[in-house]
C-alpha cells in the first residue's frame, strides 16, 4: 500500500557566521549570534556551527575573507551543512561570491528577518507590508546575469535569460512597489479615521512595546481576556492588535499589542511597518515590557525638554520621578545623566586601605592587582609591610575585598 501523505521537509541544517571588526567587541557579536540563532530556529532551520571571525575589517569581496571561506566550505562538508547564514547584510557581490565558493546556500540576516515574518503575517496588510520590505530588499541586488538572478529564486514573472528580462523584472517590481505602497497609504487612513472616531469617543489607547519574546502578547491576554498566540518564538506578533478593556472603576480604553523589535532590525521592514507603527505614536500611554530575566539596567531620559513649558515639565516629572530630563542640546541636566552611567555601571569609587605582606608572592600578585583595578592614593611600606589606600570602582568591590589585608572601607 502507496503511503500517501505528504512529505514534511527536513530542518535545514546552518552555519553561523559572525564578523567582528574595529571597535566592536567580540562578547558583543557572541551576543548577537545568540539572537541570530534564535532567529534561525524561528525560521526552522537547525544550527549546528557558529563561527566569529575577527577583522580590522569586512573583505569586500567575500565578507570574511578567502581564507575563512576555505575553512568554512570544509566544516559545512564535514558537518553536511546546506544554509550558511551571516550576521550583518551583505552585499550582492559578497552574497552571490560566498554562494560560488561554499556551494550551499547563503542568507544575511536581513534576509533571515523577512523570510521570519513572510512565514507569521496573517492579515492582508502584514502581508503586504511584508511583500514591501521583500521587494525593496530585492531590487538592488537585480543585478548582473540571469544566473545570478536564479539563485535569488522566487521572483516576479517567470525568469528568463538576458538583461532584457532584467530589466523587465526590475520594472514589474518597481510597479508592484507602488501598489503595494498605494495600498499601505490607504490603510495608514483608514487607521486614521479610526483613530479619530476613537477619540471623538474619549477611549484612551494604550501600547504593548517592547523586545520581541518579552511577554507582550501574554500580558495583553491576561489583561483582555483574548486569546493570542503567545509562544518562546520570535515574532509571533506582526499584525497590530487593539482590544478594549474595563478597568476596576468601570471605564474603558483600548490596549494595542505590537510587532516585537530586535537589535538592527532592517531598516526597510520599519518603514514597511510604519502603520502599525502609528498605533504606538497615537497612544496616550506606552507600557514597556521588559523580560526581566534578561534585562540590563534601564536608566529612563527625557530628551528636549527646553521645547516643554514649566508646567508640563512639572506634569512630566511627578509621572516619571525616577527618570531624566535633558536638553542635549542645550546641555541641560547632561552632567545628571552622567552621573546616573556611572552609579549604573558602578563607576562610582569606595576608598578602601588594604594591607599586604611585601615579602610574600601572593601578596606581590594582590597589590598588582589592586594597582590594575584601582587608582592607588598612597602606597607606604614599613618593615616589609605595605599598606595601600585606594579608590575602588563600586562595580569592582566584591573582587576587592576577597583580598586578605582589607583593613577598612569607606
Amino acid at each position: 500500500m502507496t503511503d500517501r501523505r505528504p512529505l514534511v521537509p527536513a530542518a535545514e541544517r546552518a552555519a553561523l557566521v559572525g564578523v567582528v571588526t574595529g571597535a566592536a567587541r567580540r562578547a558583543d557579536a557572541e551576543h548577537s549570534l545568540e539572537e541570530l540563532r534564535g532567529l534561525a530556529a524561528a525560521a526552522g532551520a537547525t544550527v549546528v556551527l557558529t563561527t566569529v571571525q575577527e577583522r580590522a575589517r569586512p573583505d569586500p569581496a567575500t565578507f570574511i575573507g578567502r581564507g575563512k571561506v576555505l575553512s568554512l566550505a570544509a566544516a559545512c562538508k564535514e558537518a553536511d551543512i546546506n544554509l550558511v547564514i551571516c550576521d550583518n547584510e551583505l552585499t550582492p557581490t559578497q552574497l552571490r561570491h560566498l554562494e560560488d565558493a561554499l556551494e550551499r546556500k547563503v542568507l544575511d540576516r536581513t534576509q533571515l528577518i523577512l523570510d521570519i515574518f513572510a512565514r507569521r503575517a496573517r492579515t492582508r496588510e502584514g502581508k503586504r507590508q511584508v511583500e514591501l520590505a521583500q521587494l525593496k530588499y530585492l531590487l538592488p541586488r537585480l543585478v548582473g546575469s540571469a544566473e545570478a538572478l536564479s539563485k535569488l529564486g522566487g521572483g516576479i514573472g517567470t525568469r528568463g535569460p538576458g538583461e532584457t528580462k532584467l530589466e523587465t523584472d526590475r520594472r514589474r517590481i518597481r510597479t508592484r512597489i507602488d501598489v503595494l505602497q498605494r495600498e499601505i497609504d490607504q490603510v495608514r487612513q483608514r487607521r486614521s479615521q479610526l483613530r479619530e472616531r476613537r477619540e471623538k469617543k474619549s477611549v484612551p489607547t494604550v501600547a504593548l512595546v517592547g523586545y520581541t519574546n518579552a511577554g507582550k502578547t501574554t500580558l495583553f491576554n491576561r489583561l483582555t481576556g483574548e486569546n493570542a498566540v503567545a509562544s518562546d518564538a520570535l515574532f509571533v506578533t506582526l499584525d497590530p492588535l487593539v482590544r478594549q478593556i474595563r478597568l476596576p472603576d468601570s471605564r474603558e480604553l483600548l490596549l494595542s499589542d505590537t510587532v516585537g523589535f530586535i537589535d538592527r532590525l532592517p531598516h526597510a521592514l520599519v518603514a514597511a511597518f510604519r502603520a502599525t507603527l502609528e498605533e504606538v505614536v497615537e497612544a496616550e500611554l506606552i507600557l514597556h515590557v521588559i523580560d526581566a530575566s534578561n534585562a540590563e539596567p534601564v536608566v529612563l531620559v527625557f530628551n528636549k525638554v527646553d521645547a516643554l513649558g514649566r508646567e508640563e515639565r512639572r506634569r512630566l516629572r511627578e509621572t516619571h520621578d525616577d527618570a531624566l530630563f535633558i536638553s542635549a542640546r542645550t546641555g541641560d541636566g547632561v552632567d545628571k545623566l552622567l552621573r546616573r552611567v556611572t552609579e549604573a555601571l558602578g563607576l562610582d569609587t569606595r576608598r578602601v586601605t588594604v594591607a599586604f605582606d611585601s615579602e610574600d608572592a601572593a601578596d606581590r600578585q594582590r597589590m598588582a592587582r589592586l594597582y590594575r583595578l584601582a587608582k592607588v592614593v598612597s602606597h607606604v611600606t614599613t618593615d616589609g609591610r605595605a599598606v595601600i589606600e585606594a579608590d575602588v570602582p563600586r562595580r569592582l568591590m566584591e573582587r576587592v575585598l576577597q583580598q586578605p589585608g582589607v583593613r577598612g572601607a569607606r
